[in-house]
């Protein structure tokens, strides 16, 4: 089983800045890839950021160039650093990570319990 565990978040104004952090534990063959995703209310979840195995990342059009994601493959992290913040931003934000626990079993996803971010005046 691989645990989540996600910090970070809170409340900002608009133009503020925050960063999420995730750490995974749990017996890991891999990582494919870890990321963060996000709910808002009333509306489904949408892919925020993500991070693969080899570095290459991948952003929604909405946050390009406001915010970037990294990663630890070494320590089973990722992190989110959000700037430029809008209220639109305002969601729940959860930690997703896709792995493979052993050598012959297909990937799985696993997520956090989410973190809320507030971006209000």
């Amino acid at each position: 089983q691989v645990q989540l565990v996600e910090s970070g978040g809170g409340l900002t104004q608009p133009g503020g800045s925050l960063r999420l952090s995730c750490a995974a534990s749990g017996t890991i063959f891999s990582f494919n890839a870890m990321g963060w995703y996000r709910q808002a209310p009333g509306k489904q979840r949408e892919l925020v950021a993500t991070i693969t195995r080899s570095g290459i990342t991948n952003y929604a059009d909405s946050v390009k160039g406001r915010f970037t994601i990294s990663g630890d493959p070494a320590k089973n992290t990722v992190s989110l650093q959000m700037n430029s913040l809008k209220p639109e931003d305002t969601a729940v934000y959860y930690c997703n990570c896709n792995v493979r626990l052993t050598p012959r079993r297909s990937p799985v996803d696993y997520w956090g319990q989410g973190t809320q971010v507030t971006v209000s005046a």
